[in-house]
């Protein structure tokens, strides 16, 4: 029987290669998926291992929790507790740590370095080991800087020239002392980073006299373990906390590693799409090479071959399909991670150098999906062929399904899909974080029951196409009578399809209706022409603020300044606002009394005032980080967004009881509206500054929306993996359909159907099969896009359903594309059978 199954796959190359095909295809996206995310990992954690070669010991400050009416804070990190950290027994060193965001312009006055990746720090002393000098000196005063060497290039500065960079707003313009290297992971990504000296670092960072860390050097003979344990006890165990530089090393390998496990499993989603796709096709495949060797395998019954024998011989098959499969696959899946490194750089992104990382779990995950999924698919069909008897099976009397097995196929479907509709409409009445493992479950079981339905529907929504048929003559009826004939082929090849659309319409109706909604929320919440922000989210400097009310053209601005405070023994942030002049920057609806902000007159959302049970003319005290109180009143209550919400009130109440007031963003209105010059304008009364954005209420709901556009255009890359699998599918269905109708089609080309119309005839039929696919699959995405919708519109009011017509007419016309393209080698190979060698085919 091994012997007998291995000539059966060399017999049939030709039909088995799809199959392989479409195995290696899912194949190489898991390996390339585990490829890629473990050499991105790995580089990262070697870059970052390196960063804490010299940290024996970290000494952090601990946050303060909240309690009664105190606002908790972070612990100061003194020069005196500096001082004794590096007099304690065992410590050869000790430096003060200070950090913060840093932008820095190149010559042409753009951004270097991604948003987030724009770090500054402090340069220790004359002479800082861990930042070594290629050129140049240590930074002396707040006139001088250092930049990374990778910066310093990018940006077009030598020693010597003037730098122009910002921390929190203004632009500031140091000379260049000097250029270091360094082994920061995030300048290997493509960030940059700037270092001052400690007291000027201290200030700019708004830590006078502070640090946010201090990096503790052992001495000779003296362990990390035994360095902390003095430390612990040299200093305040209530205000700071010790980890070792090998602890700090795996909790930064645990955290890259959590960091890309996100990606991972997004990706491997789509992988497994892809596997899944591909497993409708093996066991279409082996379905049709099982039935068209059913009396060869009826005379190996006859001969005394058991029933397991017949199916050990399919599996053996099988195996041998998945083996090649996954060996194949996993060489391309090493290409395809290698490139998906390498795709990184387009996007302007880059990743720390290292090795392509192939670990033996990537390989065995490889080979194990590869050969179990192609074993698990041809297991049904191979059972299926053995439990037919010998003697039906030469007489051909199992070649139909029987009325029985119909009937409970169909009922199976139908119990699958009410489960699956009735979960999906369940999980919309949920809250949104409750309700994501029920929408994911009964999604899934639709899904299921559709696939199972399939042949069912397959004759009706076939039948509607007939019509159209008709002007095709022949060749047209033909079509349409072929694509009904086996309703379980045609449904497990359309199948293949639909799952692909469902995800991308499902997608796509979400984003677009997420763009409107988001769009909705700028235009009516906000008022203003621009707001003006940091370009990480970071804090502004309240001189921003200054500035743009002083510039030209401007009628109104309001500065949005958050501030912790305690209210009933709650922690709540207050957001302080210009109360003279917010009204005219926003648009926020009142649900209850008036909007006024003004002296002890504040307004706040309704979902806060529901949970404090507020109503206008409530009193509430509020006690601030300077340990005062202030009795508030409500003036009114508003329904809030993701964009504006919480408790506002005036900042001249707000900013004196603040240390250090930093303001969020900046609202601003002018005369002319918004417009180039007015956009100039501000941008030329901030200094031209390349850490500021300043945007419109277009520029922020795209900004908002970037996340679901990448996303969504990430998704149509990878779903092109199904389409293509998706694609040898349908080419290998009708390939062996043609086979199977050899005699038929021999016939028809002897009763007078010339070579065009038998053509013409496979590419209707898989016109059909692949628009039957297309209809189901834009069906069941519409219809997860309005559930999920559903969820979203709980928590975002201006929400609302929006059916991307032009985009589902696009996704139709690529399955008709599908259906043309799947159909070019099989019409040509039926047009060129030899009529008379056809006839006489069995």
């Amino acid at each position: 029987m091994f012997r007998t199954a291995l000539r059966n796959v060399l017999a049939h190359k030709a039909r088995l290669l799809m199959t392989v095909l479409a195995v290696m295809l899912g194949v190489a996206f898991v390996s390339g998926t585990l490829v890629f995310t473990n050499t991105i990992s790995d580089a990262y954690q070697r870059s970052s291992a390196k960063g804490f070669d010299r940290v024996d010991v970290a000494v952090t400050p601990k946050y303060q929790d909240s309690e009664g009416d105190r606002v908790g804070g972070r612990a100061d990190l003194t020069q005196a507790v500096l001082d004794r950290a590096g007099h304690v027994p065992g410590a050869a060193s000790a430096t003060g740590v200070v950090s913060g965001f840093t932008a820095v312009a190149d010559q042409d006055g753009k951004l270097v370095g991604g948003d987030w990746q724009s770090a500054g720090g402090n340069y220790w002393g004359t002479k800082d080991a861990r930042y070594p000098l290629v050129d140049g000196h240590a930074p002396h005063g707040k006139d001088e800087v250092l930049l990374d060497s990778r910066t310093a290039e990018r940006g077009g500065y030598k020693v010597g020239d003037t730098v122009r960079l910002s921390v929190d707003g203004p632009v500031l313009t140091p000379t260049l002392a000097g250029v270091f290297t360094t082994d920061d992971g995030n300048v290997s990504a493509g960030g940059s980073l700037a270092l001052f000296d400690t007291p000027t670092a201290q200030t700019l960072f708004g830590k006078k006299g502070t640090y946010d860390e201090i990096d503790v050097r052992a001495a000779a003979g003296t362990g990390q373990a035994a360095l902390k344990s003095e430390l612990d006890k040299a200093l305040p165990a209530r205000l700071v906390e010790t980890t070792t530089g090998r602890k700090l090393a795996d909790d930064q390998a645990t955290q890259i590693a959590a960091s890309m496990s996100g990606l991972k499993q997004a990706l491997l989603v789509f992988a497994g799409i892809a596997l899944f796709v591909g497993t409708f096709i093996i066991a279409n495949t082996f379905t049709m090479l099982v039935a068209q060797r059913t009396r060869e395998l009826a005379l190996m019954r006859a001969v005394g071959a058991s029933r397991r024998q017949v199916t050990r011989s399919v599996l053996i098959e099988a195996f041998a399909v998945g083996a090649v499969a996954g060996v194949t696959g996993l060489a391309a899946g090493i290409g395809i991670g290698a490139g998906l490194r390498s795709l990184l750089g387009s996007f302007g992104a880059s990743v720390p150098d290292g090795p392509l990382v192939i670990t033996p779990g990537t390989v065995v995950a490889a080979l194990a999906v590869g050969i179990l999924i192609t074993m698990l698919a041809a297991w049904l069909p191979g059972r299926r062929a053995a439990k037919i008897p010998p003697v039906a099976a030469m007489s051909s009397v199992h070649a139909k399904a029987t009325t029985k097995s119909l009937v409970l196929r169909n009922t199976f479907g139908a119990l699958f899909s009410a489960a699956g509709v009735a979960t999906v409409l369940g999980a919309t009445t949920m809250d949104t974080d409750a309700a994501q493992a029920p929408m994911g479950l009964g999604a899934v079981l639709l899904i299921i029951g559709v696939f199972i339905l399939t042949p069912l529907l397959s004759r009706p929504l076939i039948a509607a196409a007939a019509p159209v048929l008709r002007v095709f003559g022949v060749s047209g009826k033909l079509a349409r009578q072929n694509s009904v004939r086996n309703p379980r082929r045609t449904a497990a090849t359309a199948s293949a399809l639909m799952i692909g659309l469902t995800l991308i319409t499902g997608m796509t109706v979400m984003a677009g209706s997420l763009q409107t909604a988001i769009d909705k929320m700028a235009s009516s919440a906000i008022r203003a022409d621009y707001v003006v922000s940091m370009a990480n989210r970071g804090p502004l400097s309240p001189d921003v603020a200054d500035k743009v009310a002083a510039a030209d053209g401007v009628t109104a601005s309001s500065p949005l300044r958050n501030a912790e405070s305690r209210i009933d023994g709650t922690t709540e942030f207050l957001t302080g606002v210009n109360g003279s002049s917010i009204g005219k920057l926003t648009d926020l609806k009142v649900d209850d009394g008036a909007f006024e902000v003004g002296g002890s007159r504040v307004v706040v959302d309704k979902d806060r005032a529901k949970d404090y049970g507020w109503k206008p003319g409530s009193h509430f005290t509020a006690h601030f980080e300077d340990g005062k109180a202030r009795r508030l009143t409500v003036a009114g209550i508003y329904e809030g967004n993701e964009m504006i919400n919480g408790i506002m009130l005036d900042n001249k109440v707000l900013t004196p009881h603040l240390k250090d007031p930093a303001d969020m963003q900046v609202m601003v209105r002018t005369a002319g509206g918004t417009s180039d010059a007015a956009r100039n304008t501000l941008t030329k009364a901030l200094g031209l500054n390349p850490a500021i954005k300043i945007q419109d209420k277009q520029d922020i709901s795209n900004d908002i929306a970037k996340m679901f556009t990448t996303m969504l255009n990430m998704l149509y890359g990878l779903l092109g993996m199904a389409v293509i699998v998706a694609v040898l599918g349908v080419i290998n269905t009708l390939a062996m359909s043609v086979f199977e109708r050899s005699q038929e089609i021999g016939m028809l080309r002897a009763i007078g159907l010339d070579r065009k119309a038998v053509k013409r005839m496979v590419r209707l039929e898989s016109l059909v099969i692949s628009l039957f696919g297309g209809v189901l699959g834009i069906g069941l995405g519409v219809f997860f896009g309005w559930a999920a919708g559903q969820l979203l519109g709980t928590k975002m009011p201006t929400y609302e359903l929006v059916l991307p017509w032009a985009r589902m007419a696009l996704f139709l016309l690529l399955a008709a594309l599908v259906g043309v393209l799947a159909a070019l080698w099989p019409a040509r190979r039926a047009a060129r059978l030899d009529m008379l060698t056809a006839i006489k085919a069995e």
